[in-house]
């Protein structure tokens, strides 16, 4: 029998949500025709082959199945101690690593300091570098962990997030220290489980295509902050009303289902805020003429 998973319940579901149909998709082996006598029926034992399947939930060490992701994704991260600084290759990071995007010309600065950790595309590649990293509670401040999907890097001036905005919501450190791994741990695993906006197509440039770009936590002195990025923002005009009906339902789902608040909670108050959406073009203004969503 297998052993049960350890992995807490809701973190369990989020993952199950990043397999979709894997299982279905593996494939069996079959003898040829050539083996088949004429007339001859494929007798196949179900019951042996689901009983040699090892997966991560059931089998940490030894799984013998990798579920793919909808999207490969890359880590990027950044501290005080990255800045103007090589970091030095990990034994992960010393393997060949996937072509880093081109930058856009202006955020080659920004960019500079950030550095690409490891890209994955698996469940089981998932794990494995969520439990050799360090969490956000044990990150210094100023701190900044980017999970992005593959060829998108995390500046606002990148082609896919360029029209968009973002959901975030700001912490207290002393009253969510001891909250913020699992938060950030969850937010991931929606991200990479697409359930933030659940109807992702494989044309990128399709209207339909998913809306989610990266999810980052962020450590400052003081609080956390998570955030979700977006590949579009509504502009407020009338035709734009399914636009801002999937973007709030983006909000609704990290607010309620990713982070466990009640739906009318109001969260607001000294160093926190409510969990509220802006785009990146109003987030330069900087002032009240900023127009929010807020769930």
């Amino acid at each position: 029998m297998n052993a049960p998973s350890t992995l807490s319940g809701p973190a369990l579901q989020a993952s199950r949500a990043a397999l979709s149909a894997a299982l279905a998709d593996q494939s069996i082996s079959t003898p040829t025709e050539e083996e088949l006598e004429a007339g001859e029926i494929q007798e196949v034992d179900m019951q042996a082959q689901a009983d040699g399947i090892r997966t991560v939930f059931s089998d940490p060490s030894n799984f013998n199945v990798k579920h793919p992701l909808y999207s490969p994704w890359t880590l990027w991260f950044d501290s005080p101690a990255t800045k103007g600084r090589n970091m030095p290759q990990t034994p992960i990071s010393a393997f060949p690593q996937t072509p880093v995007p081109q930058t856009p010309g202006a955020a080659q600065g920004w960019m500079e300091d950030i550095k690409r950790v490891i890209g994955f595309d698996s469940v089981e590649e998932f794990w494995g570098l969520y439990n050799n990293i360090i969490p956000p509670s044990q990150l210094p401040p100023k701190a900044n962990y980017y999970l992005f999907k593959e060829g998108i890097i995390p500046a606002w001036e990148d082609e896919a997030n360029k029209s968009g905005g973002k959901w975030s919501i700001q912490l207290p450190k002393d009253k969510n220290r001891g909250n913020i791994d699992k938060m950030w741990m969850y937010t991931m695993l929606a991200a990479i489980g697409e359930t933030f906006d659940p109807s992702p197509t494989l044309s990128e440039s399709s209207a339909s295509a998913s809306l989610i770009t990266g999810v980052i936590v962020s450590t400052r002195p003081q609080f956390y902050r998570l955030s979700i990025w977006t590949r579009l923002a509504p502009s407020g005009t009338d035709e734009e009303g399914a636009l801002r009906e999937r973007i709030e339902g983006v909000g609704k789902h990290f607010k309620m289902s990713v982070l466990g608040y009640p739906e009318g909670a109001r969260l607001g108050g000294p160093l926190a805020t409510e969990v509220e959406f802006l785009s990146h073009k109003d987030s330069e203004k900087k002032g009240k003429t900023a127009k929010k969503i807020i769930v």
